[in-house]
């Protein structure tokens, strides 16, 4: 070999090993590769029964030792180039068997979820973490303790200059559902499993229906009285007024707002229901505020209500229609229920496309075919009530639909459209006391008559 041939040996050796060195130091230096991405997932319990998503390599997701378990500080230093989004809150909502996390940014971005197994070496716990991409902290979000069994904490940290981390140190889940919502923008998490009893507890923060005037009743209303039910499977039910605070939901003539006319029926549902049945009724709202759609279900799956009641008020840009309708949740067949789910989900018409893209998966344990029944008795008893006082309102029968306020409800669960506020009539019928409770009264005839169905 002569002495030319051998440099230039040497060099061709060299370069490779230059070459594969800087592979390995980028690899190291990676963020985690994205897997199981996609807008709702069914995420099984890795790490716990064996049968989850492959392991993914925590050594390149988690800081330095004794660092943040999988947040890697990067240092603010203000809005970068591109980056538009931000996290601006991040809550959680918890029951024996459930826990709801709900992040909200200030407008929509791309995410990429995964699930860690637990990394016994590093004394790290099993989680699942969320990037948001071209995305930065808002001042003043905090991570937030949640130790109630199924989840340890969730935390919050700015993972890349241009990417905020969410993370989910788990306790003992089964099962987790991730989806999105929209106005503002959110995803939700949804995880199931089975809390130790010794920590189970029940939290009783949750607000009921103030004080109400005794309610006038009618001699036909008294005539109709029945005995209180005792029914051990129905102990308690949440009632929903639809909207409120600054959402106003639709508006009618002068000014007639939904979630006024709503608030007011559903008052008057939830204190027959304690009279007349010994039910106990809880509901989301009983004042003028806002509640955001995830915080209602996730109100009825936290005190564990048996049945889930949404009062709302319809309307269409054809001032003529009328009449009465209840949904309950599953994919929209029509175009007229896909613009009813648009109108109360606050979405435009492409999002409720896309959520009927999603439903399914998040449909997989709803109870469907109960919530069906429900609404049909409710429908039926509503209409038979109102009709005989109010000749001429239409039945229009019980539809389906793709509606935010129902998506992970573990229990029935419906929406009552009550009148069309938008109809120069029936909204003045949404003003009289005596359709209010006539209204209230048919609604409870039809839970009444499917608690009958359970016995």
């Amino acid at each position: 070999m002569t002495r030319r041939t051998g440099y230039l040996l040497f060099a061709f050796v060299a370069l490779s090993l230059c070459l594969v060195l800087g592979r390995i130091a980028r690899a190291e230096t990676s963020p985690v590769r994205e897997e199981n991405v996609s807008l709702v997932s069914s995420v099984t319990d890795a790490g716990l029964n064996g049968r989850g998503v492959k392991g993914i390599d925590i050594s390149r997701e988690t800081a330095a030792a004794g660092g943040t378990g999988g947040l890697e500080p990067v240092e603010n230093k203000g809005v970068l180039p591109g980056v538009s989004a931000m996290l601006t809150e991040l809550r959680s909502w918890s029951n024996p068997d459930y826990t709801r996390v709900a992040v909200t940014l200030d407008r929509e971005v791309k995410y990429a979820y995964h699930r860690l197994r637990q990394a016994h070496d590093q004394k790290l716990p099993a989680r699942i973490y969320i990037d948001f991409k071209g995305a930065r902290i808002a001042p003043g979000v905090k991570d937030i303790p949640i130790g109630d069994g199924l989840l340890k904490m969730a935390r919050v940290g700015q993972f890349r200059p241009d990417v905020v981390r969410v993370v989910l140190d788990i306790e003992n889940i089964r099962e987790c559902k991730i989806f999105p919502l929209s106005n503002p923008f959110r995803v939700i998490i949804d995880v199931k499993g089975e809390r130790k009893a010794e920590i189970s507890r029940m939290d009783d923060s949750i607000s009921t229906a103030g004080p109400e005037p005794r309610l006038e009743r009618s001699p036909e209303d008294k005539r109709g009285l029945q005995p209180k039910l005792k029914v051990p499977k129905v102990r308690r039910i949440v009632i929903d007024p639809g909207h409120g605070g600054a959402d106003p939901g639709a508006v009618g003539p002068n000014g007639l707002r939904e979630k006024d006319v709503v608030l007011a029926i559903g008052l008057k549902l939830a204190r027959r229901i304690r009279e007349e049945t010994g039910i106990e009724a809880v509901m989301t709202r009983s004042t003028d505020v806002f509640i955001p759609l995830e915080e209602r279900t996730a109100i009825a799956n936290k005190v564990n209500a048996d049945l889930f009641v949404s009062i709302h008020a319809n309307a269409s840009l054809n001032k003529a229609a009328s009449g009465i309708e209840t949904y309950y949740l599953n994919l929209a067949k029509t175009d007229k229920a896909a613009r009813v789910a648009a109108r109360e989900n606050n979405i435009s018409m492409a999002k409720v496309s896309l959520l009927q893209t999603i439903l399914f998966d998040l449909m997989a344990n709803h109870k469907i075919n109960d919530s069906a029944r429900m609404a049909d008795e409710v429908q039926k008893s509503l209409h038979a009530r109102v009709v005989k006082k109010y000749q001429g309102v239409k039945n229009l029968g019980v539809k389906q639909g793709p509606f935010y306020v129902l998506v992970g409800a573990t229990m029935p669960s419906i929406l009552v459209e009550t009148a069309f506020i938008s109809n120069d009539h029936e909204a003045e019928l949404l003003t009289d006391q005596d359709y209010q409770n006539t209204a209230a009264a048919g609604i409870l005839d039809g839970i009444r008559s499917y608690i009958n169905t359970l016995r």
